[in-house]
């Protein structure tokens, strides 16, 4: 399956939209989790660790999924695959991953943080990691593909088709020789 530019490129926009929200729901729950432990005001403690539970699981798994589903839509309609390069692969098990520990290890952590919210410290150091990772990996593309590609005897480059035409074991094109 191949997108059309004009869908590849809406579903981009929700990806990278997705991916955002999803970004800004990790950095708000770091600033409401940081609150909670450095104030010594109940009431705003209290304000921030309620705040949690309006946002901080389901709206960050629905931005997740979107994210997830985009990503596989854009995966099966490029280049690029699912598992065809190590950092689509990588970036695939980190959202399946971050999703995951979001409905079991985010979701009971909210419940009890109103007696120790220090439990919640992890998850706002790993996740913004996590996500900034998937980040730099989209815009570096490291590590190449999962597997190499058959060697095609048709698809030689031009430079390799010369060299053996002329025989000249990789000692670069014929000189031009002025015609006199």
């Amino acid at each position: 399956m191949t997108l059309r530019p004009r869908t590849r490129k809406w579903a981009l926009v929700a990806h990278i939209v997705s991916a955002g929200a999803w970004i800004g729901l990790d950095v708000t729950l770091g600033i409401l989790v940081c609150t909670a432990l450095l104030t010594d005001d109940p009431a705003v403690r209290s304000t921030s660790l309620g705040a949690l539970g309006l946002f901080a699981v389901w709206p960050m798994l629905v931005a997740a999924l979107l994210t997830l589903g985009t990503g596989v839509v854009l995966g099966l309609g490029s280049k690029y695959g699912l598992v065809r390069y190590w950092w689509v692969a990588a970036k695939l098990a980190v959202n399946v991953l971050m999703a995951v520990l979001i409905l079991v290890a985010l979701r009971p952590g909210i419940n009890v943080a109103t007696e120790d919210p220090d439990g919640l410290l992890y998850p706002v150091i790993v996740a913004p990691s996590l996500l900034l990772f998937a980040s730099v990996l989209s815009v570096f593309k490291p590590w190449g593909r999962v597997r190499k590609e058959p060697h095609d005897p048709a698809r030689r480059n031009h430079r390799t088709d010369q060299t053996l035409r002329n025989d000249r074991r990789g000692r670069g094109p014929e000189p031009v020789r002025a015609g006199r």
